[in-house]
């Protein structure tokens, strides 16, 4: 379902993003203009409208002892992209698919293992598949950050006077 965002509803999609697990509805309240049971009645709908299709924990698998991570970019026919997506996530070891949408270099997969024999086991894996290895890149850091497109005018604000303050320093 598509639906207008207006700066709350965006307001709350962005303090999300930045830490769903700490922050509360009354942060929320204060930042949007709104009360708190308003924030949660939002919340709600957002997550009912497949807005928000739910919260995920970041983790640090190196810190799991995974401590290896590979990019794959393979090229699977269009009429079987979809079919081998699934399949891919059924390949343990594979946390992240993503699907283009034309052309060659179509799938790019992200892995884990703990030592070199779980990524060649996740590659033959891949292969089976019968999909074509464009390229496997070792993953020295991922960076995440909240995407600001809704244009919460208080997310615009508050970076416009951190960058002020850091000038400052």
């Amino acid at each position: 379902m598509v639906r207008e965002l207006d700066n709350v509803d965006r307001g709350i999609l962005y303090m999300l993003q930045l830490d769903a697990r700490n922050t509360t509805s009354e942060e929320m309240a204060d930042k949007t203009g709104v009360s708190a049971s308003t924030i949660r009645n939002r919340i709600e709908r957002l997550e009912d409208d497949g807005i928000i299709k739910g919260y995920h924990p970041e983790l640090d698998y190196e810190a799991a002892s995974l401590t290896l991570r590979v990019i794959f970019v393979i090229t699977a026919p269009p009429t079987e992209r979809s079919e081998v997506v699934d399949q891919l996530l059924d390949i343990q070891g594979v946390i992240d698919v993503r699907e283009t949408l034309t052309g060659r270099r179509n799938i790019h997969v992200e892995v884990v293992g703990k030592d070199t024999n779980d990524i060649v086991r996740i590659t033959d894996a891949i292969h089976g598949l019968g999909v074509k290895v464009e390229s496997s890149e070792i993953m020295k850091q991922r960076r995440i950050q909240p995407f600001n497109h809704f244009y919460f005018s208080e997310a615009v604000d508050d970076m416009s006077r951190q960058e002020g303050e850091s000038e400052n320093e």
